[in-house]
C-alpha cells in the first residue's frame, strides 16, 4: 500500500507542475519561443526534476511546449493563420454564449474577471462570458480555443492606448447588456467586439489605428 501511495504522490506533483505551468503559458507570462530550463522550473516550483520533465511532456503533446533535440525544451511558437482561425471560430460561438449569457442576466462572473490585467483580462473575460451561458460545450469549445493563445500576439505588440480603452469600454458595455438581460444587444455588441479584435489582428486599421470594423460602426 505504501508504494502505491507513493506512484500517487509522484503523479499529483507532475499534476500541479503540469498545472502551474500550463497556466503561465496560457495567461502569457511565459511569452512563446522563450526557452524552459528544467533546473530553473524545479527550484522554482520547490520539486524535482522528474514531474518537471513529466509536466513538459505532457504540454509538448499539448501543442504549448516543443522538445528541443539536446537543447531542452521552449513554449511553443504562436502562429498567425491559427490565430485567425481562432477569431473566426470565435464569432461562431461567443455571440450565442453573450445571447444565453443575458437570458441568466449576471455580470458578476463577467466583472471579477476584468481584475486581471492586459492580456490575461481579456482571456479571462472572454472563458468567463462563455461560462456564463452555462451550455457545457459551448465551455469546451472556448477552453480549446483560447487554450492557443489567441489575441497575445495583438496584446503583446499592437494594441495601443487608444485600443485598449475601446478595448476596456466594449467589455463594460457587453456585461451592461448582460446585466440587463437585453440578449441582442449583448449578442451584436460581442459580434462587433470580436470583427474588431480581428481587424487588429490582421493589421486592418486606418491612419489613425482604428480597426476598419470600428470606423464602420459609426457610419448610419
Amino acid at each position: 500500500m505504501a508504494k502505491a501511495s507513493g506512484r500517487i504522490e509522484v503523479a499529483s506533483v507532475a499534476d500541479r507542475v503540469y498545472s502551474a505551468l500550463r497556466e503561465q503559458i496560457l495567461a502569457g507570462d511565459l511569452e512563446p519561443e522563450s526557452r524552459l530550463h528544467q533546473e530553473g522550473i524545479s527550484a522554482g516550483l520547490g520539486v524535482s526534476r522528474t514531474p518537471v520533465r513529466e509536466a513538459l511532456a505532457r504540454l509538448a503533446a499539448d501543442g504549448l511546449v516543443e522538445l528541443l533535440p539536446q537543447r531542452g525544451a521552449r513554449v511553443a511558437a504562436i502562429h498567425a493563420h491559427a490565430m485567425e482561425a481562432a477569431y473566426v471560430a470565435r464569432l461562431g460561438f461567443e455571440p450565442l454564449a453573450a445571447r444565453l449569457a443575458a437570458q441568466r442576466a449576471d455580470g458578476r462572473p463577467l466583472r471579477r474577471a476584468l481584475s486581471a490585467k492586459g492580456y490575461r483580462a481579456s482571456r479571462a473575460f472572454h472563458l468567463a462570458l462563455v461560462s456564463s451561458s452555462g451550455n457545457p460545450f459551448l465551455i469546451d469549445f472556448a477552453n480549446a480555443v483560447w487554450a492557443g493563445r489567441i489575441g497575445m500576439h495583438v496584446y503583446a505588440r499592437q494594441m495601443t492606448d487608444d485600443q485598449l480603452a475601446l478595448d476596456a469600454a466594449e467589455h463594460e458595455a457587453i456585461i451592461e447588456a448582460i446585466e440587463a438581460g437585453d440578449e441582442d444587444t449583448a449578442e451584436r455588441l460581442t459580434r462587433e467586439h470580436i470583427e474588431h479584435a480581428l481587424d487588429v489582428l490582421l493589421g486592418r486599421v486606418d491612419e489613425t489605428g482604428h480597426a476598419l470594423s470600428e470606423r464602420r460602426a459609426f457610419i448610419p
